[in-house]
């Protein structure tokens, strides 16, 4: 009976005992599965790269305008000073006058240029002096000219246009006749036969400009008027022609067709040309009258501020001469630019 209930007992205990073991190994197994699912193998578990292409794309995004103004308005200035001096003493053996020259050439242009409408004005001022020892001051040259345009564009190249031109002098002009002394020397008799506004022009003209290139451009001026002055009639014996004002008048009035070309162009970087031709051909008059007038100005520069200048003016008016009229200059100085 003893042996009996012994054996109860232990199989009783071997009973609780088994099912606690088993569940406490299940358990661990667990934790430890958990743990495997999350461990971190750089082998197993790296993350995988994701390549993917990159698309641009324009976009149109607003945009300020920044506040900027546009300048129709164009200048410039060409400003020149000529300066030369000789000097001999009384018993050089070679011989020669001791002189001192100076010149200066002033040029401004202005334009406005908004398209249909276009505005140009130049002026161009031109005077030299020279002193001889025992000659006393003479002139080099000597001009004023002042142009103004106003100009309509009708196509590309064609434009309708009216202007005023203004042309005279500085100062006295003279002319340096030699005349025999009762003695058989020669000397000089200097008479006046020019001076401001003794001629000076003031022409008024209508007509078609054409303009292909920005540096040429050719004027017919078909309805054209021109005023010649004479105020200093102290000239009327001493000029022929008298410029083609009566005797005894100040002013003559006259209609013409007048051709303006102009060209303004760099030949070379360091050299320019600067010409105007102007023809007027006389309503009323026989052709034989009609004037001609090229003025002509090549400047070279040596460095940014020497330049040599030649200047050149070809002339042919019946009422003041009855040839070809001509003067040249070639001067080395200073020219400054601007811009």
């Amino acid at each position: 009976m003893l042996k009996t209930v012994s054996g109860v007992f232990f199989l009783l205990l071997f009973g609780f005992i088994l099912p606690a073991k088993a569940q406490n190994t299940d358990s661990l197994k667990s934790d430890t599965n958990q743990l495997n699912k999350y461990r971190i193998d750089p082998g197993h578990n790296a993350l995988p790269n994701i390549l993917r292409p990159i698309k641009i794309q324009p976009s149109q995004m607003p945009v300020n305008l920044l506040d900027y103004k546009i300048n129709y308005w164009h200048k410039s200035v060409i400003f020149g000073l000529n300066f030369s001096q000789s000097s001999f003493t009384n018993n050089y053996s070679a011989g020669g006058i001791s002189a001192i020259a100076l010149g200066s050439n002033f040029d401004f242009k202005t334009e406005y240029n908004k398209k249909p409408f276009d505005f140009a004005s130049e002026t161009n001022l031109v005077y030299g002096v020279s002193k001889n020892k025992g000659q006393g001051s003479r002139k080099t040259n000597d001009r004023i000219f002042v142009d103004n345009k106003v100009a309509t564009q009708l196509s590309k190249k064609w434009f309708f246009f009216g202007s005023l031109t203004f042309e005279s002098q500085f100062s006295a002009g003279y002319n340096y006749s030699n005349y025999s002394n009762p003695d058989g020397s020669v000397a000089q008799k200097p008479y006046l036969i020019s001076d401001f506004m003794s001629p000076g022009y003031l022409t008024e003209s209508l007509g078609f400009e054409y303009k292909p290139v920005k540096y040429f451009d050719l004027r017919l001026g078909t309805g054209t008027a021109r005023q010649t002055f004479v105020l200093d009639t102290t000239i009327y014996h001493n000029q022929a022609g008298n410029y083609g004002v009566p005797i005894d008048h100040k002013v003559y009035n006259e209609l013409a067709v007048q051709v303006v070309a102009q060209l303004d162009k760099d030949l070379t970087k360091n050299i320019h040309i600067n010409a105007r031709y102007a023809m007027f051909i006389p309503y009323i008059q026989p052709l034989a009258y009609t004037s001609h007038r090229l003025d002509a100005t090549l400047t070279a520069k040596v460095t940014r501020l020497i330049a040599m200048t030649v200047n050149t003016t070809i002339l042919y008016d019946k009422h003041s001469s009855t040839a070809i009229q001509g003067t040249e200059g070639m001067a080395l100085g200073v020219l400054y630019k601007f811009p």
